[in-house]
């Protein structure tokens, strides 16, 4: 007697999927059918509405004939892929599918019937996919009649544009069913990637838990909705921040998500914000309504308008204070490039470290990074020289004495910070702004080690200073209003973006973006998906510039568990505690690519 996983009627080798049967033509399953019947698949578009029947036959006219305008098929190509879509209201449709994807809401109760339905029309070796991205896979192949044929196949908006397709096999299902769609998604040019059955799977999964942390930030009134998007644009190279793209998804449909999630996996992360919830049920659901985080110029418009939250343009209304000379702290390569920076915008540099040689070494170091751009061709030699003779290396603080803004940027360590701190009060005149580069340290602890904590601010510069366009302008309870508006105004004179949050663990950038990649690494521990199928998932249906294994061993697995230490005793939310894979790393002296192995070995230079 034959097993549900070695079912011979799964024997799919030699019988490819001809005949696709997609159920539910909204905007997903009509570009789910486009790319089917463009790859020679018979195709059926199924849906209970004769309108969404016909509205996905003119949507696929229209896109053949855009590609045949682009000469990316011939107009016989196009024919022939309109010849191979046919639409149906009836399920019964689906009796000749080879195999049939169900994109139908996101409800159980919807999908639970159509799977039902199916049991009695399709053939025994169809296979049934679901395009849930947040319901149970298991669940749904556990009420059908045949389970082993059940899988998840979750396809990314837009579907002809995305290249991710997450094929999700629960317990049941047989390998030969996740073999042959698998080999689907190849030939229709798509990346699979395997995962298993778990709330949101791998990319919703770690994307919608850090898009509620968004909305709960900007809920807390913590940042303004325009900061909290241009950080994580800037400060992680995102196409698109977490508010902005939570009204492109819907907030409606991120509050579904997670909910669903959460039912499942009672994760806090996954609990919607309340904000969600709100904007929901006041209609507010983002693009699509014409109004959610922010305001757009018509109902499915992506151009913002201004509203009454939009920060008004120009300069600060408070008079700042003159700063014409800047001292950096520091020797090594944040030091280095924040010195770099200032010395660029006409600003007298100072660069002190704690013996003359490291402060030359430094200076060197910019003389490189300025050399570079002129063989580039992004600033003359004589420019690039005067640049660099505007930076005096100095082997000691005391060079500080008659600066404008002093700012640190040593050890990422609390008692040496405020020990600097110690000596700027000493050294720097009454009224020098003293500024932390700090990135996850308390700004105002550094603050209380002066006697002038109201000059006290933070300015985050991300790494490398030269390139990254964003500073996070982290002001205390004790900062003084003109410091604040000073800080903005040197960044801009400094072509540097700044954006404002106040004195918690991570700021912005780091407050999302760690527990993302804490969350990532856990979905490792628990052999859920591989490194490099996380990595492909993040990238292809985030729009990541790299996977979060990636990320983690340029940023260093001991500065990345440093961090995550430092929210967790914070916020104090056991979602946020280190993954113990990341603390076993560390101790074992895999720290990234500076080590040669981190997450994945380099080779040594």
């Amino acid at each position: 007697m034959a097993t549900p996983l070695s079912d011979p009627s799964l024997s799919l080798s030699a019988s490819p999927l001809k005949t696709v049967a997609v159920v539910g033509l909204g905007t997903m399953g009509t570009g789910i059918a486009e790319i089917l019947a463009k790859a020679g698949r018979e195709v059926v578009g199924i849906d209970i509405s004769e309108a969404a029947a016909a509205q996905a036959t003119a949507a696929l006219e229209s896109s053949t004939a855009r590609a045949v305008q682009r000469g990316r098929i011939t107009e016989q190509e196009r024919d022939d892929a309109l010849a191979r879509f046919v639409t149906s209201t009836d399920l019964r449709a689906a009796a000749d599918a080879d195999l049939v994807i169900e994109v139908a809401p996101e409800s159980y109760d919807i999908k639970h019937q159509i799977f039902r339905e199916l049991d009695g029309i399709v053939r025994p070796e169809t296979i049934l996919a679901t395009g849930t991205n947040a319901l149970s896979v298991t669940r749904l192949a556990a009420d059908s009649a045949r389970p082993e044929r059940v899988l998840g196949l979750h396809f990314f908006n837009p579907a002809p544009a995305m290249k991710l397709v997450e094929v999700v096999s629960s317990v049941l299902t047989a390998p030969a069913a996740v073999a042959a769609v698998t080999d689907l998604a190849l030939e229709l040019g798509k990346e699979p990637v395997a995962v298993g059955d778990r709330p949101g799977f791998v990319a919703d999964g770690l994307l919608f838990g850090y898009l509620n942390q968004a909305a709960a930030m900007y809920e807390a009134k913590y940042a303004s909705r325009e900061d909290i998007d241009a950080a994580m644009r800037l400060g992680c190279g995102l196409p698109m921040g977490p508010l902005a793209l939570l009204d492109l998804i819907g907030v409606d449909t991120a509050r579904t998500v997670l909910e669903a999630m959460y039912a499942e996996s009672r994760d806090r992360l996954h609990a919607p914000s309340p904000i969600l919830k709100q904007l929901s049920e006041a209609g507010l659901t983002g693009r699509k309504s014409g109004r959610g985080f922010y305001t757009y110029d018509a109902p499915g418009s992506a151009t913002v308008v201004r509203d009454a939250l939009t920060p008004l343009e120009g300069a600060s209304p408070l008079p700042g204070r003159t700063v014409r000379s800047v001292g950096v702290a520091g020797s090594g390569t944040m030091a280095s490039g924040i010195a770099e920076v200032f010395a660029k915008a006409g600003y007298e540099v100072v660069l002190a470290a704690r013996s003359e040689e490291k402060a030359q070494a430094a200076k060197a170091r910019i003389g490189k990074s300025l050399s570079r751009s002129v063989d580039k061709g992004r600033m003359t030699a004589e420019a690039a020289a005067e640049t660099l003779g505007r930076i005096t290396a100095a082997g000691s603080y005391d060079a500080f004495a008659d600066v404008d803004l002093a700012l640190e940027a040593v050890a990422e360590d609390l008692e040496i910070k405020q020990q600097l701190f110690a000596v700027f009060d000493k050294v720097c005149k009454p009224g020098a702004i003293l500024a932390t580069t700090t990135s996850s340290l308390p700004v105002v602890a550094c603050a209380r080690a002066t006697s002038r904590p109201q000059d006290v601010i933070g300015m985050h510069f991300f790494n490398p200073a030269p390139a990254m366009k964003l500073v996070e302008v982290v002001r205390t309870v004790l900062t003084a209003d003109d410091v604040h508006a000073t800080v903005r105004e040197v960044c801009a004179k400094v072509r540097k973006h700044p954006v404002d949050c106040g004195d918690r663990a991570g700021f912005i950038v780091n407050a999302l973006l760690f527990p993302y990649l804490n969350n990532a690494i856990k979905m490792v521990q628990e052999h859920y998906a591989t490194l490099d199928d996380i990595d492909a998932a993040m990238k292809l249906g985030g729009g990541y510039p790299m996977g979060p294994f990636e990320l983690l061993d340029v940023v260093g697995l001991d500065v990345s568990l440093a961090i995550e230490k430092v929210l967790h005793r914070e916020f104090r939310d056991p979602g946020l505690a280190p993954a113990p894979l990341l603390e076993h790393l560390v101790a074992a002296g895999c720290l990234g690519r500076k080590t040669g192995r981190g997450f994945r070995e380099y080779a040594r230079r």
